[in-house]
């Protein structure tokens, strides 16, 4: 069966970081996020949230990662997480149904690290996401996103410290990958790839994405399904 690495760039072929699916696995997922795709809610507390009644995946990231464009990326559906993007919905947890019959929800979760943004507002962020990494039975993985051209940040060492704490599964996953020269990008994956091996709750694999290029967006779809397969 032919194997399938996450993001097959010059430079970034072979490496232990590069994450591999059977190529049926990413035809499933393919066709999974061909069928409906919708929002459901915005979440500003947790008595707002819908009933655990199918697996979650979450999205996590820093604002301006590119978490809106690479979940439009993942649906396939330019305009979905704009949905969520309206005046005040930022500060909240955004769920989108997929599948008919429904087979997960994603979970699109405040941006954090705005470093505009009120003190009083990054305490209720914080309170919202902890609240709902611990309490919330139906999770089956978080995504934490992490901008190729930057590397992780100590905000990004926040949320992970918190999925950690929440014991909380979760794989990271570089965007706008397109953006830098693979020799750069090939030195970023590596050195966020020994970061994340000392992490309790980390999937030892990286994936490397282009929202714009469509890069390793077939395997984020496999890791989605590969995620709620063992729940």
């Amino acid at each position: 069966m032919a194997l399938f690495k996450a993001s097959r760039i010059e430079g970034v072929t072979g490496r232990s970081e590069v994450s591999v699916f059977e190529e049926e696995d990413v035809e499933a997922a393919r066709k999974l996020f061909a069928g409906p795709v919708s929002f459901l809610k915005s979440a500003p507390t947790l008595e707002f949230i819908p009933d655990p009644t199918v697996p979650e995946v979450a999205f996590a990231g820093r604002s301006n990662v590119g978490k809106s464009s690479l979940l439009n990326a993942l649906t396939n559906r330019n305009g979905l997480a704009r949905t969520s993007n309206t005046p005040g919905r930022t500060q909240e947890l955004n769920f989108f149904e997929v599948g008919e019959p429904m087979r997960l929800r994603l979970v699109d979760m405040p941006g954090y690290g705005f470093a505009e943004a009120p003190k009083d507002m990054v305490k209720r962020w914080r309170f919202l996401i902890n609240d709902y990494l611990r309490g919330r039975q139906v999770l089956a993985r978080a995504f934490v996103l992490i901008d190729s051209r930057h590397g992780i940040k100590p905000v990004d060492n926040d949320i992970m410290d918190m999925l950690d704490a929440a014991a909380v599964s979760y794989r990271v996953v570089m965007t706008k990958a397109d953006k830098i020269k693979a020799t750069d990008l090939e030195a970023v994956a590596a050195r966020t790839a020994e970061t994340i091996r000392k992490r309790a709750a980390a999937h030892p694999d990286l994936i490397l994405t282009s929202s714009e290029k469509g890069m390793g967006i077939p395997e984020l779809r496999a890791a989605v399904l590969e995620a709620i397969a063992t729940t």
